[in-house]
């Protein structure tokens, strides 16, 4: 409904400045062409948040290369790089995005929050010319009412803390941007009821792109640890957090490995 994925094609709907843009992204085997295609007016700060969110999709924001260099000999994750070496990480078109999907699948399993996802771009979201619909900005989900999601099986706990976020973000009082360290924008999102260390984690790596976030309390990480380490249980937080010290200051790169590591390519 908002993006397709082909193998030499992505194409992702977002709302930028209350204008429906497609980003149209094809894939060539040395570069990719990229098309901004906007129902209106863009200027040239909302150009560069266009700019900005290719850079996103299409996995540049952190270099892993530093990463790949420092865990070539390591005995854990090494022969896990090593079968995937140009792993790169994937982010969400904007901040706002990955802050709200991660609100979105909290304690809830993805298939469900899928669903909820959905929901969520048609309430709030609104339809570009080529009938792709685009993801909201703050703007238009500080706009809803509670009840548009709760009434579509949000519960009252998730659709506020969406609501509340949007209205912050809209009214200037929480500013999205990579002005400032991990450290601030942790204690910043923290601050926000409703937003919790893995909300804030998950944002840090698929929002902003910070390059040292520990996802210690994600399960996947906690069972790709299990795997690695042919142990019967998953290793609890504590440890889980210990184990990804090993890998600072690229816990990103760490964590996105983990998370491929559970699903190998059939090659592999």
């Amino acid at each position: 409904m908002a993006e397709q994925v082909a193998p030499a094609r992505i194409r992702k709907g977002v709302m930028i400045g209350a204008v429906p843009v497609l980003l149209d992204i094809a894939l060539g085997p040395d570069a990719a062409l990229c098309t901004v295609d906007a129902d209106g007016a863009l200027t040239p700060a909302y150009v560069r948040q266009a700019d900005d969110a290719l850079l996103n999709i299409l996995a540049l924001r952190i270099d892993p290369a530093p990463f790949l260099a420092a865990v070539a000999g390591d005995p854990l994750l090494g022969p896990v790089v090593r079968r995937q070496p140009g792993l790169r990480i994937v982010q969400s078109a904007t901040i706002f995005e990955a802050l709200t999907w991660a609100i979105i699948g909290q304690q809830i399993n993805l298939t469900f929050a899928i669903a909820l996802r959905r929901t969520f771009i048609l309430q709030a979201g609104r339809q570009h010319s080529s009938g792709l619909w685009c993801y909201p900005e703050a703007g238009d989900v500080a706009r809803l009412d509670a009840n548009a999601l709760t009434t579509r099986k949000f519960s009252r706990s998730k659709a506020d803390t969406l609501l509340r976020l949007a209205q912050l973000v809209d009214s200037g009082a929480l500013v999205l941007d990579r002005q400032h360290d991990a450290g601030h924008v942790a204690a910043s999102l923290l601050a926000v009821k409703g937003i919790g260390p893995w909300t804030v984690n998950y944002a840090l790596l698929r929002g902003y792109g910070y390059p040292d976030c520990s996802l210690h309390g994600d399960v996947a990480i906690r069972t790709a640890f299990q795997h690695l380490l042919g142990e019967d249980a998953k290793p609890d937080m504590a440890r889980t957090e210990a184990l990804l010290a090993n890998y600072a200051p690229h816990r990103t790169m760490a964590a996105a490995h983990l998370w491929a590591s559970l699903h190998p390519r059939p090659s592999d």
